[in-house]
C-alpha cells in the first residue's frame, strides 16, 4: 500500500511493505496442493468425459500419457 505525503510543496511516496521484494498476492511454497488439486481436476475431467464417451476417454488417456513419456524424454536429453 502506498501513502502520498504532501509536505512543503514536494510530494513524497512512502512504501508501508515490509521488505520491498515481497508480493503478499503471489503464493509461496505451494507447488504441492497445486499439483495435487491439478491431478484431481484432471481425473474429474477424464471421470466425466469417460461417463459420456468411452472412446474420447481412452484417446484422451493416451494423449496425456504419451505427452508425458515424451517431456520426461525430452527433459533427460
Amino acid at each position: 500500500m502506498n501513502i502520498i505525503n504532501l509536505n512543503a510543496n514536494k510530494i513524497q511516496e512512502i512504501n508501508n511493505r515490509d521488505q520491498p521484494g515481497q508480493d503478499s498476492l503471489i503464493a509461496k511454497g505451494w507447488q504441492r496442493e497445486q499439483y495435487i488439486g491439478i491431478t484431481i481436476l484432471l481425473i474429474g475431467v477424464i471421470l466425466i468425459i469417460g461417463f459420456f464417451s468411452r472412446r474420447f476417454e481412452y484417446a484422451l488417456i493416451f494423449a496425456l500419457t504419451f505427452s508425458m513419456i515424451l517431456i520426461v524424454f525430452l527433459l533427460s536429453i
